[in-house]
């Protein structure tokens, strides 16, 4: 591939993103790699993998594992080159762990977790839940690794495409201080509920990354096999600004000043971009 083909082929990954909120990255993680975490997170959960009468739980937290292959997961040249083009170059941290894990298992119970929402990102003394601001303080992306082969029966995460591009509005009202997540849950959800549904699903070693403004949800499990997955955020190095002499936003900037009305997402030949989403 000539490199006029790899800046078109980049262009549409980013207006994809820019677009939709996310990017599928397939085999980001080495399928080799993906299946020593699964394993590892099994012993995690103490269940056995081939006796389903062990899964008593629908669902199973296990909390950071900082094992190498979990630092190799969430290191590979094809995230840092897709870390660079969404968030900047020098303006990310490296992750070597991958944060709490949602193991999700077929069980007639379900879990009452499935409200629609965006994660919070820092904590407030006093406060009970975490909290978000328009400029995504402490946020860079949000990431969702998948560990086990994920259909449409087995819990993948839903996915309102195109929601980021409302949420800013949303917090735009609350400053720099922002606002809880349970706080503007409802805000969100309703402000978004005219967005299509896209769906998370993928083969081991799949990643999305997500703006940290998508708005998404679990869902019970309606399949036969566990959902393994991780959703850690990707830190920045430097905060997200919204005002810049110059200009130079990154992505996710760019999406935050469009959900803000600060720039607009017609393009040069005077066609709003493509609105169709797209997973992958």
């Amino acid at each position: 591939m000539d490199d006029a083909t790899d800046s078109h082929a980049d262009d549409a990954w980013e207006r994809a993103f820019l677009r939709d909120g996310f990017v599928r990255i397939e085999g980001a993680v080495p399928a080799p790699t993906a299946r020593v975490c699964a394993d590892l997170l099994w012993k995690e959960t103490g269940c056995d993998p081939a006796d389903p009468a062990t899964w008593t739980q629908p669902v199973h937290w296990v909390g950071g594992m900082a094992q190498p292959p979990f630092a190799e997961a969430a290191n590979t040249p094809v995230l840092h080159a897709a870390f660079d083009r969404l968030v900047g170059a020098g303006r990310w941290s490296p992750r070597y762990s991958l944060g709490s894990f949602p193991l999700r298992f077929p069980h007639p119970d379900e879990p009452d977790d499935a409200g629609w929402h965006i994660e919070g990102s820092y904590e407030v003394p006093g406060e009970q839940w975490y909290f978000a601001n328009v400029r995504s303080r402490d946020r860079a992306l949000l990431m969702l690794f998948l560990f086990t082969e994920v259909d449409e029966e087995n819990a993948p995460t839903r996915i309102r495409v195109g929601s980021h591009l409302d949420v800013p509005a949303v917090l735009a009202p609350y400053g720099e201080a922002g606002a809880s997540i349970l706080a503007v849950s409802e805000q969100i959800a309703a402000a978004t509920e005219h967005r299509p549904l896209a769906l998370a699903t993928g083969s081991p070693g799949d990643v999305y990354l997500c703006h940290p403004f998508l708005v998404h949800a679990a869902q019970p499990h309606h399949g036969s096999r566990p959902r393994f997955m991780a959703q850690p955020p990707l830190l920045p190095a430097a905060p997200y600004a919204l005002e810049r002499a110059g200009g130079g936003y990154s992505p996710v900037e760019t999406a935050i000043r469009r959900g803000l009305g600060m720039e607009s997402a017609w393009g040069p030949a005077g066609r709003e971009a493509d609105s169709r989403p797209v997973i992958g």
